[in-house]
């Protein structure tokens, strides 16, 4: 809920919407450049998919959603571990120019983000409250979000919108209370 309540302008949920799966993919290609962290018995070893951080980091993401919401995080899945497939094949096959790429557009994606924030959402990101939620949390909300735009579980839809104007009250309430404050300083 808290994060929904850190993103409820159109235009800032739409920056979300498409910058948050950029910047998973781009960080896990990023995180490919690590090399192997344990040798994998070839029995199961995988072509462009060795033991490394960005392909350790996608089997985690994939397994953390699909405990949480086993429908949408079985459908994610798939496209996270494909993201570290790509990274790794296209580091090996094109080298550091990928990174390049990589690099680039993930900054320009988290500018556009904060920009989002600042003069559509008119609040800080939830990442500056918590960072460990934000990272982790963040690509499930906004496939959520598509989800629902698609008719996904209409209950719990419902039930995460009430939450998220809980929290938007709460945030405009101290908001106000802040400026009142200040204003008899």
């Amino acid at each position: 809920m808290q994060y929904g309540a850190y993103h409820n302008n159109p235009v800032n949920v739409a920056i979300h919407i498409t910058c948050v799966p950029i910047l998973l993919v781009t960080g896990i290609v990023l995180a490919c450049n690590c090399p192997p962290l344990f040798p994998v018995p070839s029995a199961i070893e995988v072509a462009n998919l060795p033991a490394n951080a960005g392909t350790i980091g996608a089997i985690i993401y994939a397994t953390f959603y699909i405990l949480l919401e086993p429908i949408a995080g079985g459908l994610l899945a798939p496209a996270l571990i494909a993201a570290a497939y790509y990274g790794n094949y296209f580091l090996s096959t094109h080298g550091s120019i990928v990174n390049y790429w990589a690099g680039g557009i993930h900054v320009v994606s988290w500018l556009a983000q904060f920009v989002g924030h600042g003069a559509f959402e008119k609040r800080a990101p939830a990442l500056l409250d918590n960072l460990v939620q934000a990272l982790l949390l963040a690509p499930l909300f906004v496939w959520m979000e598509v989800l629902f735009f698609f008719g996904y579980r209409p209950e719990l839809k419902e039930r995460f919108d009430k939450g998220v104007e809980v929290e938007i009250e709460k945030f405009r309430k101290q908001r106000k209370e802040a400026e009142t404050s200040q204003g008899k300083q």
